[in-house]
């Protein structure tokens, strides 16, 4: 989950969401270091301090918290995963790839602190999510989800793969499109997300030899992942954008890897279910 993608979700139950800061050109060029930053100490504190400023004193915490404790329910999955991994220190995981993990990690464990403290400076409760409701095997899909390599990296895949669709439905967004600094900061976050992303791509790519797992997402292709995972990349083989089909002026192929389309809510909440034990799974 990304900050962009939280103010997209604010803005479908508070369409004023950018109205709120005193300046928004100001606001948002002070967070546009966030995306660099974001395992700083002092971002959760000054993202809190953002939200607390716009929404101190609105009826419309409740819908804005609810929006914040969804986005942190993805960074706990996702994070409490890597966490797990660096923690069982398999000596099957070369040494320049914990190094990569942990930068991973750390990173997704500072968006986890800056939603807290935004959560928290509006009066809610940060959601917890206990490592006894998670089950990273799918419900017995994946084997040795925390020491086999192959599966890790896919699993990264997977999940970063499904932040950047979470994300990326940002961009076109009016509030963004009609603010230049909102638009750059969107896509300095994003290219630091995407990052992410095309690490685990890259590596089985090149270390498993599926050359048909670039960097980025090729039509619906799962790059050989589970089954399971398939609804990641359903819908990313659109080629047409703002009603020009751009497979007429280059490949199919070409014209889906050059976008990504969005991920809904609910779909994402579908997608996180699969690593959640039956009777603990998120409500849909």
């Amino acid at each position: 989950m990304n900050i962009f993608n939280i103010f997209s979700e604010i803005e479908k139950v508070d369409p004023e969401v950018y109205e709120r800061f005193d300046s928004r050109r100001q606001v948002f060029k002070h967070m546009s270091g966030f995306g660099k930053k974001l395992a700083a100490a002092a971002v959760p504190v000054a993202f809190g301090a953002v939200f607390n400023k716009a929404y101190g004193q609105t009826s419309n915490n409740a819908d804005i918290i609810a929006i914040l404790n969804f986005a942190l329910t993805a960074e706990l999955t996702d994070s409490t995963y890597y966490s797990k991994v660096l923690d069982a220190n398999s000596p099957n995981l070369p040494a320049e790839f914990k190094t990569g993990l942990t930068i991973i990690r750390d990173n997704e464990l500072g968006h986890v602190e800056t939603l807290k403290k935004a959560i928290q400076d509006l009066g809610g409760t940060p959601v917890v999510i206990a490592e006894s409701r998670l089950d990273y095997t799918a419900g017995g899909k994946i084997n040795d989800p925390f020491a086999d390599y192959p599966t890790i990296l896919a699993l990264g895949q997977a999940f970063e793969d499904t932040g950047i669709r979470a994300y990326k439905g940002q961009a076109p967004k009016p509030a963004i499109m009609a603010n230049d600094a909102i638009l750059q900061t969107a896509l300095q976050i994003h290219s630091a997300e995407a990052r992410h992303a095309a690490y685990f791509r890259r590596l089985r790519g090149d270390g498993q030899n599926l050359e048909n797992n670039k960097p980025w997402i090729t039509l619906k292709d799962r790059g050989n992942l589970p089954e399971f995972t398939q609804p990641i990349y359903d819908g990313e083989e659109t080629t047409t954008q703002a009603t020009v089909n751009i497979a007429n002026l280059v490949s199919a192929n070409a014209a889906s890897e050059a976008f990504d389309e969005p991920l809904e809510m609910p779909q994402v909440i579908a997608i996180l279910n699969n690593f959640f034990k039956e009777g603990e799974k998120l409500p849909g």
